[in-house]
C-alpha cells in the first residue's frame, strides 16, 4: 500500500528501523512563504489566487431558519481544543441526546482570515452526507460572538491517540481502517470535493471500533477529476510533493495522504518525518521512501507514488484503490453496512464516557455563561456568516 508515496525505495534492516518518537501533534496550517508580500498574503487568503477565486461563492443551502441555540444544550465536558475554539460534549435538554458541539470565536476567525474556510466547511457539512464514515452535522447556529456546529458524538478517541499508545498497528488492522478512509474519500470525490487534511487526528473511533472522518475546514468543492487547484494548505507531514513544489494539484493528493497515514499506522511515524519542517519537505520531495522488510508487497504498493501520474488512485480514483491487492480481503458492501467485525473496539461504558478523550482536554473547565450567553442574540445580519443556521431533517430521530 506504499505506490502513493514512491520515488524510489530503500529497504531497511531491523537494526536500521526508525526509532524516533513523534514529540507533538502537528497542526493543520496554511503556510505563508517568505517570498509573499503582505499584500500578496492578504489577497491570497481573503480573495484566493486565480485558481481558487471561485471559493468565495459557496452554496450555503436554503434560507436561514432559527431552530436551535446554545441555551438548548447542557455543556458536559470539554473534548477538544483548536485555534479558534473548543469542542464540547453536550446534551440536548429536551431529548437527552448527546452530541459534540464545536464552538468557534468569530473574532479569532476574522483575525486569521479564516471566514472562507469556516463557511466552506459548513457548506460541505450541509451536503448532509449519508455515508457511514463521514461525520454528520445536526445543527448549526450563531450569536453575536460565536459560531456553533452540533455534530455526531464519537467517544472512541482519535486514531492518533490509539496509535501513540500502541506504537503501530498490524497490517490487518491497518487495512480495516484504510478501507474506511478510502471509502470516505471516494465518496467526497464523487461529490466533487477534495479533502486535503487527512491525518490520524481527524479520524475518530466510534463505539463499534469503526472510523469516522471529521473536520472539513480545508475541503474545496467543485473539484472534478480534471480540476486543478493550487492553494498551499494541509498538515506538514502529509503534504504531497506537488503541493510543496507549489504546482497545481488535483484530488489525487488525498491518495498521497492516505498512503502517508497507512505508513504511519504500520510504522508509528509519518513516512518522511522530521521535527524540522524544511528538512521534512526536502525528504518528501527528494528522498526515497524507506521501507521495512516486514510488510507485504501489496502494502508497499499502496504507500508510494511521488510522481502523481504513477500514484495509485490517479487514474481511477477510488475504484482503482479498492481493486488493489492490499484490499483483496475487504468485502466493500459489508464494510459499508458495518458488518465486518472491528479488530479493536474501544472501551466505552456510556454515551458520556470520556476515558478515550485526552485528559488535557477533559480537565479544561467549562463556563456555561460564556458558551450560552443570554445577551448576545443576533440583532442584525452578520454578512460574514450569512445563512449559517441549519437543522438536519428530523435531527431528533437520528
Amino acid at each position: 500500500m506504499i505506490t502513493f508515496l514512491r520515488g524510489g525505495l530503500i529497504t531497511l534492516s531491523r537494526e536500521e528501523d526508525c526509532v524516533f518518537k513523534r514529540i507533538s501533534k502537528q497542526k493543520t496550517f496554511l503556510p505563508l512563504e517568505p517570498s509573499f508580500s503582505s499584500d500578496d498574503v492578504r489577497d491570497f487568503f481573503a480573495l484566493g489566487n486565480s485558481d481558487d477565486a471561485d471559493d468565495s461563492h459557496v452554496d450555503l443551502g436554503p434560507k436561514e431558519i432559527t431552530t436551535a441555540c446554545a441555551a438548548d444544550f447542557d455543556f458536559l465536558t470539554t473534548i477538544g481544543k483548536g485555534s479558534f475554539g473548543r469542542v464540547f460534549q453536550v446534551m440536548h435538554k429536551e431529548t437527552g441526546k448527546i452530541y459534540a458541539m464545536k464552538v468557534l470565536s468569530k473574532e479569532h476567525i476574522r483575525k486569521k482570515n479564516e471566514v472562507k474556510h469556516v463557511m466552506a466547511e459548513l457548506s460541505v457539512l450541509k451536503a448532509n452526507f449519508h455515508h457511514p464514515f463521514l461525520v454528520s452535522l445536526h445543527f448549526s447556529f450563531q450569536n453575536k460572538d460565536k459560531l456553533y456546529f452540533v455534530l455526531d458524538h464519537l467517544n472512541g478517541g482519535e486514531l492518533f491517540s490509539h496509535l501513540q499508545k500502541e506504537k503501530h498497528f498490524s497490517e490487518a488492522r491497518t487495512r480495516f481502517y484504510a478501507a474506511q478512509i478510502a471509502s470516505a474519500l471516494g465518496y467526497l470525490h464523487d461529490n466533487n470535493i477534495i479533502y486535503r487534511d487527512l491525518k490520524p487526528e481527524n479520524l475518530l473511533l466510534d463505539k463499534d471500533g469503526y472510523l469516522v472522518l471529521t473536520d472539513f475546514g480545508l475541503c474545496k468543492e467543485g473539484m472534478t477529476p480534471n480540476t486543478l487547484t493550487s492553494t498551499f494548505c494541509g498538515t506538514p507531514e502529509y503534504l504531497a510533493p506537488e503541493i510543496i513544489l507549489k504546482k497545481p494539484y488535483d484530488i489525487s493528493v488525498d491518495w498521497w495522504c492516505l498512503g502517508s497515514v497507512v505508513y504511519e499506522m504500520l510504522y508509528g511515524l509519518p513516512p518522511f518525518y522530521s521535527k524540522d519542517h524544511n528538512e521534512m519537505y526536502n525528504r518528501i520531495v527528494n528522498e526515497p521512501l524507506k521501507i521495512k522488510r516486514s510488510i507485504s508487497n501489496a502494502s508497499t504498493d499502496i504507500i508510494t507514488g511521488k510522481d502523481k501520474t504513477k500514484r495509485l488512485g490517479y487514474k481511477g480514483d477510488f475504484n482503482e484503490i479498492k481493486e488493489h491487492e492490499f484490499f483483496k480481503a475487504i468485502d466493500w458492501d459489508k464494510l459499508l453496512r458495518r458488518e465486518i467485525k472491528a479488530p479493536f473496539v474501544p472501551r466505552i461504558e456510556s454515551e458520556t464516557d470520556v476515558r478515550n478523550i485526552a485528559e488535557d482536554f477533559v480537565k479544561i473547565k467549562i463556563n456555561p455563561a460564556s458558551l450560552a450567553p443570554q445577551n448576545l442574540a443576533m440583532t442584525q445580519r452578520d454578512h460574514d456568516f450569512v445563512d449559517f443556521t441549519y437543522v438536519q431533517k428530523n435531527p431528533m430521530a437520528s
